[in-house]
């Protein structure tokens, strides 16, 4: 197994893609959920790090300023991707985070895809097409990841 950053714009299917690879068995984390972010929009460092050093196999997603300090901790860093109107078309329709909902956010959102893709970009070692179906991204990153022993529930 591997360890594995998801990254990608809002509405590119990272939080439905580790749902789906949770499903299969695998350890995954969503790091906008739980306390992981600190309010200045960066990962604590600390508890991230210690996450690091138990989860040698683990799926993990996020899109903060400091993650590049993380890359060389992980096997694999994954761009998820869509153009823009289908971010924008998803975070409208979304229920279980609001982010999106307001025409304000959404402008940040296509601001963010101008400015800080193109960096998550040049940070990952793959990009996939988030319009592709759950199931063959999440196909994708288990082969990326090599396959092995799943493990149920994941860290909190």
């Amino acid at each position: 197994m591997a360890r594995i950053l998801i990254t990608g714009m809002s509405g590119t299917g990272k939080t439905t893609v580790l749902a789906e690879l949770g499903r299969r068995g695998h350890l995954t984390l969503e790091t906008d959920e739980g306390g992981w972010v600190l309010p200045d929009a960066t990962w604590d460092e600390p508890r991230i790090t210690a996450l690091l050093d138990e989860h040698p196999d683990l799926f993990l997603s996020g899109t903060v300023e400091n993650q590049g300090r993380f890359y060389d901790r992980f096997d694999h860093v994954v761009l998820l991707s869509a153009p823009l109107e289908v971010m924008l078309e998803r975070v409208r329709r979304r229920t279980g985070n609001p982010y999106g909902a307001t025409p304000e956010q959404r402008a940040e959102i296509a601001h963010y895809t101008e400015t800080v893709e193109p960096l998550l970009r040049a940070g990952a070692s793959l990009e996939l097409d988030g319009r592709r179906p759950v199931a063959e991204l999440a196909d994708a990153l288990e082969e990326l990841a090599g396959g092995g022993e799943r493990h149920a529930g994941g860290p909190r």
